[in-house]
């Protein structure tokens, strides 16, 4: 570079203070730049054969120029300006590209490059913009709760750290919230950190809300301008708890009204369909006009029938808001006429009845000694077999757990009866007798024999069932004789006797010993007759055996005599 007295350089200082002043060149070029990132500027001219060096300025809002670097094009050296905001930020290539690291918001000027001759001055302006995209928007200072027909405020959407400022937008339910009077209002305000020169918008949004925004999206976001156009960025959803008053009163029975039984605690509940729910109720108990101050449940412990009637509850601050149930406890009684254990005699007349008084039809069932019975039952005379252990049982099947049963235990008692048979055995050695006894508790039986005969077995007896058994004896007797069967119980003593002949048996014996002899000797003279017809027929037999062969032998000689007849004829 020629010294700043020799013509030359006057005239390139002329040449510069005149584009300085002047700023011809060529039309605007923009270099878009995120905040942050190195902003390079290429110098868009073309390199003359003559020059002497290149530099870069910016402008001043005021038009004012401010060189911050050099580069010769003869020496190949760089020299960069005393400018403290960019102090170790710019780099001068060879082909005079200006880079700035570390792009700031106050690197947004316009900047020019210019190549020098010794006889002009080219230069090239480029506008450089610098963008910082914001935070996700925010929703914070939220209100707790949206009460239903009051304007209250939602929250604000925050979105922070933007270059350039961006517009905020507020969604219900993923559709843009207008303003509305007395409805949606939206106040937007944004303030630049005088440091950084990065914006941070806010909008408060206030609103008036309905039953209908009960679970709705409320969300908002903030759309700005960066190097490659315009963008949008959401806010997380948020959902707010509606406050409404009640417009319906309920009240519920536990357990379920239906089940009811006496004995059992009751709880009403009552609801209100508002929110944040009521917490306090008046309960009306049937008949009373006074209400009970409760909480939403009320609570009766051990009901009884007289419980059963309609019951209310309302809101204590509007009373008119009432619901109302109708309750059922449920009753089941059972009385058995007689009852317990009762001891009748044989043939007596015996009434039995099974009431049942209950809050709705009730099923019956007898039972008999753990066997049900087909109908209920009816003892106009008592037998032995009547005696059991009779059960009456009820329910009401709608109701889990209300059942009734009363027992009466019958106990028939009867003086022994005997009945005394005979059989004959067919033998006619021996003879069966049988005591057959009726009575309860069962009597005890024994046997006595007058007169001798002999005991072919001991007595036997048979099972006792419906008071009645049989003992029984074998017995053959050589002389009459007389067996005495009694029977005795608690109650009385019963005897009865059955005489028994020995005669028929002697008779019976000697008839079928002659029969036997009889036919003994028949057998004998019958042997005797056949033994003689057999001699006198084998007798027979040899005398006609010798005629035939004496007949045979004269047979012989006249058929001899013949043969010679004919040969003395010839």
């Amino acid at each position: 570079m020629a010294s700043k007295g020799t013509p030359s350089c006057r005239l390139v200082f002329c040449l510069l203070i005149t584009a300085a002043v002047l700023r011809p060149g060529l039309g605007l070029y923009t270099v878009n730049s995120a905040y942050g990132d190195t902003v390079i500027m290429p110098c868009r001219l073309d390199v003359p054969q003559n020059l002497m060096f290149g530099k870069w300025k910016y402008e001043k809002p005021d038009g004012s120029p401010v060189f911050i670097a050099f580069r010769s094009s003869t020496k190949k050296s760089v020299h960069y300006d005393d400018v403290p905001e960019y102090k170790d930020r710019l780099s001068l290539s060879e082909n005079y590209t200006l880079s700035i690291s570390n792009a700031r918001i106050s690197d947004e000027k316009r900047f020019v490059c210019m190549l020098v001759t010794e006889d002009n001055v080219f230069e090239a302006p480029t506008i450089v913009k610098v963008f910082k995209e914001p935070s996700k928007p925010e929703i914070v200072s939220k209100a707790p709760f949206l009460e239903t027909q009051q304007l209250k405020k939602l929250g604000d959407c925050i979105s922070k750290d933007s270059y350039p400022d961006g517009n905020i937008t507020w969604y219900r339910g993923g559709k843009v919230l207008q303003p509305l009077e007395g409805v949606v209002v939206i106040i937007f305000t944004k303030q630049m950190d005088p440091v950084t020169q990065l914006y941070t918008m806010t909008s408060s949004l206030e609103y008036k809300t309905t039953k209908a925004d009960i679970q709705m999206p409320f969300t908002c976001s903030v759309t700005y301008y960066g190097p490659s156009g315009q963008k949008t960025i959401h806010s997380e959803q948020v959902i707010f708890d509606i406050y409404y008053p009640t417009e319906q009163v309920t009240i519920q029975v536990l357990p379920p009204k239906n089940a009811i039984k006496e004995g059992d605690n009751m709880t009403l509940k009552c609801l209100g369909n508002g929110n944040p729910a009521p917490e306090e109720f008046l309960f009306y108990l049937p008949g009373q006009l006074e209400g009970i101050r409760s909480s939403n449940t009320y609570t009766l412990t051990d009901v009884r029938r007289n419980a059963t009637g309609d019951y209310k509850c309302s809101l204590i601050d509007k009373k008119s808001m009432i619901a109302s149930t109708s309750i059922t406890v449920h009753y089941l009684d059972l009385s058995l006429n007689p009852s317990g254990e009762v001891t009748k005699q044989i043939g007596d007349a015996l009434p039995v009845s099974c009431t049942i008084s209950a809050s709705r039809n009730a099923t019956v069932v007898w039972m008999k000694d753990n066997t049900r019975l087909k109908a209920s039952p009816s003892f106009p005379s008592l037998h032995y077999q009547d005696a059991g252990n009779y059960v009456c049982e009820t329910s009401l099947q709608e109701v889990e757990g209300l059942k009734k049963r009363e027992s009466l235990t019958l106990i028939v008692e009867g003086k022994p009866q005997i009945k005394m048979t005979k059989k004959t055995d067919p033998s006619g050695l021996s003879k069966t007798i049988i005591c057959h006894v009726e009575g309860f508790p069962k009597p005890a039986i024994q046997w006595t024999i007058t007169g001798s005969g002999s005991v072919i077995n001991q007595t036997e007896e048979s099972p006792y069932i419906n008071g009645r058994y049989y003992s029984k004896i074998i017995i053959s007797p050589e002389e009459n004789v007389t067996l005495t069967c009694t029977a005795e119980n608690q109650l009385e003593r019963t005897v009865n006797s059955l005489n028994v002949s020995a005669n028929e048996n002697r008779e019976k014996v000697n008839d079928q010993a002659k029969l036997i002899v009889g036919i003994v000797v028949g057998l004998l003279l019958a042997a005797l007759v056949a033994g003689v017809v057999y001699w006198l027929y084998m007798k027979k037999s040899k005398t006609a055996s010798k005629h035939v062969n004496k007949d045979l032998g004269n047979l012989e000689e006249n058929k001899k005599l013949e043969e010679n007849n004919h040969k003395t004829e010839a």
